[in-house]
């Protein structure tokens, strides 16, 4: 009964989040069917897209606006990555300065011993990792320098003041499946493990992000929050 209770609660108050959850999942346990691949890209993209439209009608705030263009960001490299990955990195390229300038602009004051050593570690491994995948590759200047802004945006959500082990968490979720798509095309090309991980890791850490951001921008500035059109029909419906 509480189960059903929160579905409902999430279905009537947060219906594109709800929709982008099932667009997810559809898209991970459908692909391995009989169908043709690309009936799925849409999908694929559909469940990062409706983050984007999540974040717009929840806050009306500048920062709200900056994650639904990240969202929006990764939803076109996510649909792009099924056939071109060097332009899907173009793209979430983007996305991680898009959200580099969202966790900049929450900074945390104080930082830990500790949290300013996670801090230059995100910043650097991913972009040692990337360089020792394609070393046989000559390690590659750009490979390298998209390591260094992943790197960032992890590094830059882990020191912001949105709650670390969801935005932080979400982050690091990220930039893991993105070296297990690297890793494809090197050590564990053939293998399955990628094929396995790398969505569920990548929608689970982009909800993190999404869900993280949003409700803390909501306790931050509740005089900002969107309701969204189905909550003013039910609303308009109520006073009736």
């Amino acid at each position: 009964m509480p189960k059903a209770r929160a579905r409902r609660a999430l279905a009537e108050k947060r219906p594109f989040l709800l929709a982008s959850i099932v667009a997810a999942l559809a898209f991970y346990y459908l692909r391995s069917g009989p169908w043709p691949e690309l009936w799925f890209i849409p999908i694929k993209g559909a469940a990062t897209a409706l983050l984007a439209v999540y974040a717009w009608l929840r806050h009306s705030s500048q920062d709200a606006r900056l994650l639904a263009v990240m969202m929006l960001i990764a939803a076109a490299g996510d649909m792009v990555a099924e056939f071109d990955g060097t332009a899907a990195h173009l793209l979430y390229f983007g996305y991680h300065v898009v959200a580099l300038m969202l966790y900049l602009r929450h900074r945390r004051v104080m930082l830990t011993q500790s949290q300013k050593v996670a801090v230059v570690a995100l910043l650097l491994v991913p972009s040692a990792i990337l360089y020792f995948l394609n070393v046989d590759n000559g390690g590659g200047v750009v490979t390298v320098a998209y390591g260094l802004a992943l790197g960032g945006m992890a590094a830059g959500a882990w020191a912001s003041s949105f709650p670390r082990y969801r935005v932080g968490a979400g982050a690091v979720l990220f930039v893991a499946a993105d070296l297990l798509y690297f890793a494809s095309t090197g050590p564990l090309m053939g293998s399955a493990i990628p094929q396995i991980f790398i969505w569920p890791l990548a929608y689970l850490g982009q909800l993190l992000v999404a869900t993280g951001v949003m409700t803390t921008l909501r306790k931050r500035d509740p005089e900002l929050k969107l309701v969204s059109s189905l909550d003013e029909i039910l609303e308009q419906r109520r006073r009736r």
